[in-house]
């Protein structure tokens, strides 16, 4: 067999994987990595935590897969009520998939057949935020608002209406309020141009992940949200594939703002890694609605599989025991105590930005201007690389629609400790001062 056969999304070289343990993965050269960035904003628990593993294998002893219209497990029903416990019982019901985009897909189509059901079947377009990301699949692709990742496949995706996301760094307005008060004028204006009749849901991440570096949003942008989706009859659809699961410093960063949307997409941190699931979580009078017009019209071939749910489940247990989602807001604060003293020692850092432990830096040309890179300069990538080579990994992106507004994350697993954090910021503070080394020799 060709030692080349496998192809993702670049053919840059990597190193072979060995194993990991914690916050650390080693390549099969032996040589340590920190994991800064949980793999994919993922690995929440960290690696090779015993109690996942040994709920895995206490799985794998009775039954790794059943099918969801033939048998129910019990791991399965209890995951469920523990999920819809860490809502508070403010989303009633719970349907699993294997990935993010499977649960943004879902979400997608709950929304629809509820409108079908109540006799609405124009209720059929979304209205989300650019940029944005919700995944990669054709329905979560036409909610995404990235350019590169959009443009392949423009002629075959059903896009959504795209309204600004707010943007707390580099807005126009005179304060933050009125740059709420603009954004928020923009997506009715738009909600108004496109029919509100039409409208099925408005889409966002109440945190923003990769495709905006850990941008936030304010308490009024949220509720505005909100009485939009009221005023013109609309869902309000979170997605918190990588905020969610205690990333942000609440089990789910809709948490913070006390703004409960009608549909819930979950997934990375649920697994952590260990195994593929994901959820949608939806209010009871949805789900009532859909069940009663014959059934969701929708599935998947893992949906609820036992093995996953029992992943999910000692996930869950290990972060209650633990208590991670404290250490989230406690190590949160002191890492980005660290990364606001180092954006203040470099030029190159332009903002930092996010909550808890996801945390985004994004790289600018001029910090006064606040002018990024050129996008040939590749900043996202040449940082990257630097910090790989130094044993950290992060995880890079652009916040401005995909083609430029350089930025990484820093989201490294929740089990992190403050001297763990010591030496990610020695790591990237070395890499910072290469980095603008190189970008010196470029401008000159």
């Amino acid at each position: 067999m060709p030692s080349n056969a496998l192809f993702y999304l670049t053919s840059n070289d990597m190193p072979l994987v060995s194993h990991a343990d914690g916050i650390y993965i080693w390549d099969t050269e032996g040589r340590r990595y920190i994991d800064a960035c949980s793999g994919a904003i993922t690995c929440n628990i960290g690696h090779n935590h015993p109690t996942v593993k040994n709920a895995m294998f206490e799985q794998l002893d009775k039954v790794a897969f059943s099918y969801r219209t033939q048998f129910e497990s019990q791991v399965a029903l209890d995951l469920a009520d523990r999920l819809v416990e860490l809502t508070d019982g403010e989303l009633e019901k719970v349907f699993f998939v294997g990935s993010g985009s499977e649960a943004v897909e879902s979400a997608i189509k709950l929304a629809c057949q509820y409108f079908v059901a109540k006799g609405q079947p124009e209720r059929c377009k979304f209205v989300s935020l650019r940029p944005s990301y919700h995944g990669s699949t054709m329905g979560a692709l036409g909610l995404t608002g990235y350019e590169p990742l959009e443009a392949p496949y423009r002629a075959i995706t059903i896009a959504s209406t795209k309204v600004p996301s707010p943007d707390l760094y580099r807005y126009h307005e005179g304060s933050v309020e009125e740059h709420i008060e603009a954004v928020l004028k923009q997506t009715e204006s738009a909600i108004l141009t496109a029919g509100p009749e039409t409208i099925a849901a408005i889409a966002l991440e109440p945190v923003g992940g990769a495709s905006t570096g850990g941008r936030m949003v304010t308490q009024s942008y949220m509720d505005g949200l909100r009485a939009l989706c009221d005023r013109y009859g609309c869902l309000l659809i979170m997605d918190e594939v990588l905020s969610g699961m205690g990333r942000t410093g609440e089990w789910f960063a809709y948490q913070h703002f006390g703004v409960v949307p009608d549909i819930l997409a979950l997934a990375k941190g649920l697994g952590s890694g260990y195994y593929p699931i994901a959820a949608m979580m939806a209010r009871q009078e949805l789900v009532d609605v859909v069940s009663g017009s014959g059934g969701f019209m929708h599935g998947h071939t893992y949906a609820g599989n036992p093995l996953a749910c029992a992943t999910g489940l000692a996930v869950i247990n290990v972060m209650e025991t633990e208590g991670l989602v404290s250490n989230a807001v406690e190590q949160g604060t002191y890492l980005r105590l660290k990364l606001d003293q180092l954006a203040d020692k470099y030029d190159c850092i332009g903002n930092v930005r996010g909550i808890g432990l996801l945390q985004g830096v994004e790289l600018v040309q001029d910090k006064a201007s606040k002018q990024p890179f050129p996008a040939s300069f590749n900043a996202f990538d040449k940082l990257t690389a630097l910090a790989k080579a130094r044993g950290l990994l992060v995880y890079p992106r652009r916040c401005l629609d995909g083609l430029a507004g350089d930025h990484v994350l820093i989201t490294p697993p929740l089990t992190v400790t403050a001297a763990d954090i010591d030496d990610i910021i020695t790591l990237l503070e070395d890499s910072l001062s290469a980095f603008e080394k190189l970008a010196q020799e470029q401008a000159a």
